[in-house]
């Protein structure tokens, strides 16, 4: 699978546009990223805060991250504009089965898919040669379009989770 992505990212949003990740607990089928794909076009297309119109991006990332992005330098995102994004999201979860806000899922590139490790699970994964501190991981926490471009797929070592790596492991 190619994990190229910065070129489907909207070349005019600030650096510092925000975004949110949010990872689905398995792969949609064709068919649901293509519901899903008219979900977040409508999601955009409405996306308000106080009455104004948010300069929005919402894409399904390798079918099974939804990224969500604000340009404030238009129009600040408010609580009730995040609040109407997080619907949307809750709706895909119900819609499809899936989950979109389990934290403790990690994602990593694993035989050239996405492959998802339970948090508990990680040191088991690395002491059994699952991943390695190598390995790419799905960093969900960036939070600016910058940090998505250059920190969203990065080495587990070079990521928060370098914290957890066991030094017998490294």
């Amino acid at each position: 699978m190619n994990f190229e992505y910065n070129h489907l990212l909207p070349a005019d949003f600030d650096a510092n546009s925000r975004v949110w990740i949010y990872q689905a607990s398995r792969l949609f089928t064709i068919s649901e990223a293509l519901q899903i794909e008219d979900i977040l076009n409508d999601l955009v297309q409405h996306w308000n805060a106080h009455g104004a119109p948010v300069k929005g991006y919402a894409n399904l990332f390798f079918g099974q991250f939804i990224i969500l992005m604000a340009d404030e330098t238009a129009t600040g995102v408010s609580g009730c504009s995040i609040d109407s994004s997080v619907r949307i999201i809750q709706q895909i979860e119900k819609q499809f089965g899936v989950e979109m806000f389990n934290w403790q899922n990690l994602a990593f590139v694993v035989k050239d898919k996405v492959q998802i490790i339970p948090r508990q699970q990680f040191n088991y994964a690395l002491e059994n040669n699952f991943i390695s501190p190598d390995t790419l991981f799905f960093n969900n926490v960036v939070a600016t379009k910058k940090e998505l471009e250059e920190n969203w797929i990065i080495p587990v070592k070079n990521s928060w989770l370098k914290t957890k790596i066991k030094a017998t492991v490294q």
